[in-house]
């Protein structure tokens, strides 16, 4: 804020520029650019991508959740997925 006040107050009365408005509309627009970035990426979404593997054992995973394996079957299926 101390470098806000300097700046303003070294510039007297040369608030006659039609461009100062502008540089806070520039930090919104960065701001929301980022945000939305984040947003539409996932803030996980720098993370490597999940392999086949990884999406395998979810899948197995579930079906097992809703009872559509027994749990001999699921272990046995998880052990075809280990290399």
């Amino acid at each position: 804020m101390n470098l806000m006040t300097t700046l303003l107050a070294s510039h007297d009365d040369h608030w006659n520029h039609a461009w100062w408005p502008l540089w806070p509309l520039l930090w919104i627009a960065v701001i929301v650019t980022l945000v939305w970035l984040f947003k539409r990426r996932g803030w996980g979404g720098w993370s490597r991508p999940r392999s086949g593997t990884d999406r395998a054992r979810d899948i197995l995973a579930e079906r097992f959740a809703r009872g559509e394996i027994t749990g001999e079957e699921y272990r046995e299926r998880l052990e075809q997925l280990h290399p």
